[in-house]
């Protein structure tokens, strides 16, 4: 019996855990590298390895151009490899290059202009934002979105929106000016706001009121950790015809695709914003223990589709990350290149190792402090 329960918590970590973790994961790491790969292929460069995972290969082919597609064993990221890459980070040496002919020289990445070169490393970040655009915009467009309108149906006693004055029926039309739709964007529009005060329109017996909203500040604990919301304190319509569904046209669906990836983006640079100021804490930065259990905890619930939609915000988290000015991540390169651009020649094999040597610390110490996180978040849920 001991065995088999504990090939059943096998099965079911795997179904329930580390399947959807891959699968989300996988299809991000896929789109960031494809970006890089397909830009370079373009500018004419020889890509030798496009590599899903890093360490010993499971299994791979070589294609007719003598790219080397990969699976490792380590399915934690990937790479592509570039001819006149020393490594998978993109470093470069003289010695990477002294073998080469001249003909493989001129197909190499050093070798190409520095524009070209910061096309192909910022093809990477905006792949994955196109996916996300393409995610919230497709799902959209093939399938609506359910919308529930922004009326009041009951009013926390004591709550900001008690102390505001709003009631019970109100449909609320603006909040700080910005009109409202759904519930969902109330929710979105106070939820960032915690301690601010602004003015909220409401239709109140077909007559608009405008109320002065303080909303309160609350911390609440989701999968991801602690969060510090804003909140008025209004239970939400639930009558039927308060329920609708949304559709979009193509330009509709580009549109909102770009609304939910901007909404994303600028949401993280808050968070990073307030956690510098100290006004944010570090609970929310996750690592993979983490995510694997808000994707299994995602797929149960919510299926396929969720699933997908995590994708896309993991893919802005991703392309975001490595847009920082770090050496070994895309962002530091983009730096080297502007340094460059500037110097009229580039940084030192010595300079270029240095600093990479001290990203790897930096992403290294990024990548303990987050698994730590991950550990203690799991603990206190045990």
């Amino acid at each position: 019996m001991d065995i088999v329960g504990s090939v059943w918590h096998a099965a079911s970590f795997l179904l329930g855990y580390l399947l959807p973790f891959l699968f989300v994961l996988t299809l991000v790491v896929f789109v960031h590298e494809l970006g890089h790969f397909l830009v370079g292929r373009w500018c004419g460069v020889d890509v030798k390895t496009f590599s899903i995972g890093f360490g010993r290969e499971l299994f791979g082919f070589n294609d007719r151009h003598g790219t080397r597609w990969r699976f490792a064993i380590i399915p934690l990221g990937g790479y592509v490899k570039f001819s006149g890459d020393a490594d998978a980070t993109s470093s470069t040496t003289s010695d990477s290059l002294a073998t080469m002919s001249r003909e493989e020289h001129e197909r190499s990445f050093p070798a190409q202009s520095i524009a070209e070169r910061a096309a192909i490393v910022a093809a990477g970040p905006i792949a994955n934002f196109l996916l996300a655009i393409l995610i919230f915009g497709g799902t959209a467009y093939f399938l609506g979105k359910p919308v529930l309108a922004p009326r009041v149906d009951a009013v926390t006693v004591g709550g900001a929106a008690a102390r505001a004055g709003l009631q019970s029926g109100d449909l609320i039309q603006l909040v700080d000016g910005r009109e409202v739709k759904s519930f969902a964007d109330l929710q979105r529009a106070i939820s960032i706001r915690p301690g601010e005060t602004f003015p909220v329109t409401v239709e109140r017996g077909g007559t608009a009121v405008v109320l002065s909203v303080t909303p309160d500040l609350v911390e609440t604990s989701s999968p991801l950790g602690k969060q510090r919301l804003g909140i008025i304190g209004v239970q939400a319509s639930a009558k039927p015809e308060d329920w609708t569904t949304q559709h979009f046209n193509l330009s509709q669906s580009v549109m909102l695709g770009l609304s939910e990836t901007w909404f994303v983006v600028e949401r993280t640079y808050d968070y990073v914003a307030k956690l510098i100021r100290g006004k944010e804490s570090t609970d929310q930065l996750s690592g993979p223990i983490r995510i694997a259990q808000v994707s299994g905890m995602v797929a149960s619930s919510g299926g396929i589709l969720a699933l997908i939609s995590l994708a896309a915000l993991l893919s802005v988290s991703i392309g975001l990350m490595n847009l920082l000015p770090v050496p070994m991540l895309d962002g530091g390169h983009l730096l080297f290149y502007a340094i460059e651009a500037l110097r009229g020649k580039p940084l030192s094999e010595r300079a270029q190792e240095l600093g990479f040597r001290v990203g790897l610390g930096l992403v290294l110490m990024l990548m303990l402090f987050v698994t730590w996180n991950d550990l203690v978040h799991v603990r206190s849920l045990l």
